[in-house]
């Protein structure tokens, strides 16, 4: 039997590009689809609690049918600060639905952090899994928030006062009949998608109806063997991340498949999940499979089911690659992506030539180019460096409010990555350096700034630059180089403990390093690759 991968793979090197149709449907129209098709598949699977497609679909109409009882609009913010879970699901469905934009909020978010992403987005609701509610009552009175709708997860919502609403009392009002409000695919915002920069001041990358759901179509064209309807995608992932909201939640939906969901990684409840439900789709990031790897006695487990895994956010070690494949007889390979772009640019084939080290070749409809670093505006020959610029239909419309930087990234329609890379003779990207210098830790994407803008706050430190340093789990651990002010003294701990006060967790430095002085140019700009590179000799 010949392999339709390797047929197309051998069409993609020989030029002839797949050109995919992409119809004018939105996500909920796609549910509605999934729902018409396959009314009693599972859609969700999580906590063992199994919700149909015919059901999930139904409760978006309910909760489309109360966001527009409550004011909101065509064209306004709701924010959505909840882990994985089917409330999240709903609520991104049904805002998009009635034709409003969702925020996404990392759960994981301090009130500093909260503060600004809902005041620069705008968004008058939110909706929130109750334990949120406490960062979210703190900051409310400075924000443009009206509407605060909580749900809680296996059990009654303990966390609402008075200035809150429960999306469980809300969603028994609407009837589960809910008309799309039409929407522009290519110009109407569906999803404000935030991430930081070169200045640590976080964007909201505008991506379009067309944007989300072009992705998934791209991803689907290049796992040409999934069936419709059939699979199993494992999702770990986190939905308000623009990796798990596509190659999770969206490609679940336009594949019909049915979503495992958890809301965290932990590895043997991970492996507990795989065994029982058995996923053919496992998206996710170095350190996940590296955990499986290790994991004690992996073999008392099923892991067979598995056929694809696309990993991402870091780079993917080849050995640990190899040995996953061996484990769970599945591919794994290693993508690349960013908000600005939905998120996937680039993969290696499933099936084809895979080249260690290397992001792959572009999605279908997609096109990629090395450009000089000086101008931007000359494409650099093979095996030459370069900045990684991409053009297609999952490019975002630009940031929100932000035209200067919005200029700054796409320029004659490419999408200017920032990221160091260069091009070898079959069309591989290798990806050299971060020219963000963007640490990503566990999956996570840190920006320096952030985390040096807080230890700056800090009374006893003179200079602080923080870097991103080899760890085995991680891929990187942030570390922070501290110089203090002359006669104060501090503990490691102690620095540590202040920005776990003011940041994310996952932000926080796990190393700090007191230094008399710090290496800089000649005009004073520290030279964090320095730092970096003292590191990795260590």
């Amino acid at each position: 039997m010949v392999d339709p991968n390797r047929v197309w793979f051998k069409n993609y090197q020989a030029g002839v590009r797949p050109s995919i149709n992409y119809p004018d449907l939105t996500m909920p129209q796609y549910l509605d689809k999934a729902a018409g098709e396959f009314p009693q598949q599972d859609a969700i699977l999580f906590a063992g609690v199994k919700m149909p497609y015919q059901m999930l679909a139904a409760m978006v109409n309910m909760c489309a049918g109360a966001l527009v009882d409550l004011g909101v609009q065509k064209g306004d913010r709701v924010a959505i600060m909840a882990p994985n879970c089917p409330q999240y699901v709903l609520g991104y469905m049904a805002t998009l639905k009635m034709g409003a934009t969702v925020v996404q909020v990392n759960p994981m978010y301090v009130e500093k952090e909260l503060d600004h992403i809902l005041n620069d987005s705008g968004a008058e609701t939110i909706i929130a899994y109750d334990a949120f509610y406490p960062r979210i009552k703190y900051i409310r009175n400075q924000t443009p928030l009206k509407n605060v709708i909580l749900f809680a997860l296996g059990q009654p919502c303990g966390a609402a006062d008075e200035n809150a609403l429960l999306a469980e009392d809300l969603l028994k009002k609407y009837p589960p009949v809910f008309n799309q409000v039409p929407v522009s695919m290519d110009e109407d915002v569906a999803v404000f998608q935030y991430t930081g920069g070169t200045t640590g001041v976080s964007k909201g990358a505008m991506l379009t109806h067309r944007n989300i759901s072009a992705n998934v179509l791209q991803l689907l064209e290049w796992m040409k063997d999934i069936e419709y309807g059939k699979e199993k995608i494992l999702s770990i992932l986190p939905f308000f991340h623009s990796y798990g909201m596509t190659t999770c939640m969206n490609l679940s939906i336009i594949n019909s498949s049915t979503m495992i969901v958890l809301p965290r990684f932990e590895i043997k409840e991970c492996l507990e999940a795989i065994n029982v439900y058995q996923p053919t789709l496992f998206p996710g990031v170095p350190t996940m499979y590296i955990a499986i790897n290790n994991f004690p006695n992996v073999q008392a487990y099923n892991i067979k089911s598995i056929k694809y895994c696309i990993s991402g956010s870091a780079p993917l070690p080849v050995e640990v690659a190899e040995k996953f494949e061996a484990i769970t007889g599945g591919f794994l390979v290693e993508g690349y992506g960013l908000s600005e772009a939905t998120p996937v640019t680039h993969c290696q084939p499933l099936a084809g030539m895979r080249k260690a080290g290397s992001i792959g070749l572009p999605m279908p409809d997609t096109d990629s180019k090395i450009a000089d670093l000086e101008t931007g505006a000359n494409e650099m020959p093979p095996n030459e460096l370069g900045e990684l610029c991409v053009k297609g239909p999952q490019v975002m419309k630009g940031y929100w409010n932000m035209p200067q930087e919005t200029e700054q990234v796409l320029r004659n329609g490419w999408l200017h990555t920032g990221d160091i890379a260069k091009m070898d003779d079959d069309g591989y990207c290798f990806i050299v350096d971060r020219k963000k210098d963007m640490i990503i830790s566990g999956g996570y994407n840190i920006y320096p700034r952030d985390i040096e803008e807080v230890l700056f706050e800090h009374p006893k430190i003179m200079e602080a630059v923080v870097a991103g340093v080899p760890d085995e789990y991680l891929g990187e651990a942030v570390k922070a180089f501290i110089v203090l002010k002359p006669g104060e003294s501090a503990t490691e701990n102690e620095i540590i403990d202040h920005c776990r006060a003011n940041l994310a967790k996952y932000k926080a430095p796990r190393k700090v390093e007191f230094r008399t002085e710090l290496p800089k140019t000649i005009v004073g700009k520290v030279l964090r690759r320095i730092l970096r590179d003292e590191e990795a000799n260590k």
